[in-house]
């Protein structure tokens, strides 16, 4: 049954088979063997050496075992046992090929540990690296060499690389517990976070009690649950509580600078969709991580709240340098700039003195108070009275415009609804200065009405 499914490769079924077979006759060679076959076939090299180790003690002339384990230890790095495993396949059959290769395999993997080592200790990282090349070309699954190349790239400035050869090598130990913790702080000093807790739950799990892998478990845990639960409240736009949450992360962890940047990046976020001090928040964000296309779209969004559209415009430009592809930049750059061209014109924030986040209470109340105050009957000289009558017919239209969530969306966006430029002739070609049918200081100088305090 085995052999059929090996065959048909249904590899866990065969192994099961297989695993039965022994357990029936634990002195079959064969059945060793082919369990080995197995354990290779599903990638499991060192589960298939010490079948491969039985075979060959019940039948030590049995060569094709020992041909399989010479492999195995060869791409392990294990010189000198592939070595006596080559010679022995050779003595029992001394034109064997694949015996002879593999034999000069062994000679000149020797020669290039032996470069590695001598580029290491006269401190040539970069000469260690190209000898462990070769080292690995024939020694995959060696991790004394995939550790001592992450040692070099670490010492060279590039973590990434290290944290390719440490992952594979912190598997190919039985228990390789200090490889998981490097991995982990590796991981965790560039912001993973997430990986870096995989990585030290890896080393917990070979041993619950290692002290210095529980500690870091612990920091890194702490941590990793502020930075999602901050990330989870500003989901749910609670932004004061993901401030608070990430101004905790950062005194958990002060000391990596990326999760300072990060939570400094965030609050500026939040800070914005607050609209309270956002400018200088994000200021410091931005001399932190001067590239970082976020921050600066954030900052341009603080401005554009601030109504500093000249500076939204630049920050949303320099945001495009370092993210071209992005659309909300792009977005973001239009409407800065439609609302850098309106300014120019007539803002209506501005004349009734209020936040572009100002709710409508906070607008009519506004409104309220300046057609008080500018009401031409309050004024005595014709200069005076035609001054006045410009005024209140801007703060009237300010009012109509932001008190209309649609034309107040428009102008959100950059458009003047009251403009006949952008509207296309609308309002049936009239002139659109006023927002209601007539103007009342046109019929004369006694027309005297109420206000729309709606």
């Amino acid at each position: 049954m085995g052999r059929k499914l090996l065959a048909a490769g249904q590899l866990a079924e065969a192994l099961s088979h297989y695993h039965s077979a022994v357990e029936g006759d634990s002195e079959n060679y064969l059945t060793y063997y082919k369990r080995a076959a197995v354990f290779l076939a599903m990638g499991r090299s060192k589960s298939a050496l010490p079948d491969l180790t039985r075979a060959i003690q019940l039948k030590p002339d049995f060569l094709p075992a020992r041909l399989q384990r010479g492999n195995i230890l060869l791409k392990q790095g294990n010189t000198q046992e592939a070595r006596d495993d080559f010679r022995m396949v050779l003595q029992g059959s001394a034109d064997h090929k694949e015996a002879q290769e593999q034999l000069m395999k062994v000679s000149d993997l020797e020669d290039f540990q032996e470069e590695a080592q001598t580029a290491y200790h006269q401190g040539d990282y970069s000469g260690t690296i190209n000898a462990l090349e070769r080292v690995l070309e024939i020694s995959p699954w060696d991790p004394e060499s995939r550790e001592l190349r992450a040692d070099c790239y670490l010492r060279m400035g590039d973590p990434q690389k290290a944290i390719q050869d440490l992952t594979p090598a912190a598997r190919l130990r039985n228990d390789n517990r200090a490889a998981f913790l490097k991995l982990s702080r590796l991981l965790y000093n560039l912001g993973e976070h997430h990986d870096a807790l995989n990585h030290i739950r890896e080393c917990l799990k070979l041993d619950q009690d290692d002290k210095e892998c529980f500690s870091h478990y612990k920091q890194v845990k702490k941590l990793s649950k502020q930075l999602d639960s901050a990330e989870e409240l500003i989901q749910g736009e609670r932004f004061q509580e993901a401030i608070e949450k990430y101004e905790s992360a950062m005194k958990t962890e002060p000391n990596v600078e990326f999760y300072t940047n990060l939570a400094k990046e965030r609050i500026c976020f939040c800070l914005v969709k607050l609209a309270t001090e956002a400018i200088d928040v994000c200021s410091e964000a931005h001399q932190r991580d001067p590239r970082n296309a976020n921050i600066l779209k954030d900052r341009a969004e603080a401005y554009i709240l601030n109504q500093d559209y000249e500076k939204a415009v630049e920050d949303y430009q320099e945001a495009r340098e370092f993210d071209g592809d992005s659309n909300a930049i792009r977005e973001g750059l239009e409407r800065a700039q439609k609302l850098l061209k309106v300014s120019r014109k007539r803002d209506y924030y501005k004349i009734l003195g209020v936040g572009r986040n100002a709710n409508k209470q906070e607008i009519i109340k506004a409104y309220r108070k300046l057609a008080q105050q500018w009401h031409p009957d309050n004024f005595q000289s014709e200069a005076d009275k035609k001054e006045a009558e410009k005024k209140f017919i801007d703060i009237a239209s300010a009012k109509e415009v932001l008190t209309d969530p649609e034309m107040r969306q428009k102008f959100d966006a950059g458009e003047d609804p009251l403009d006949p430029e952008t509207q296309q002739g609308g309002g049936g070609g009239g002139q659109r200065g006023w927002p209601f049918p007539f103007n009342p200081f046109e019929s004369g100088g006694n027309f005297h009405f109420k206000f729309e305090y709606n």
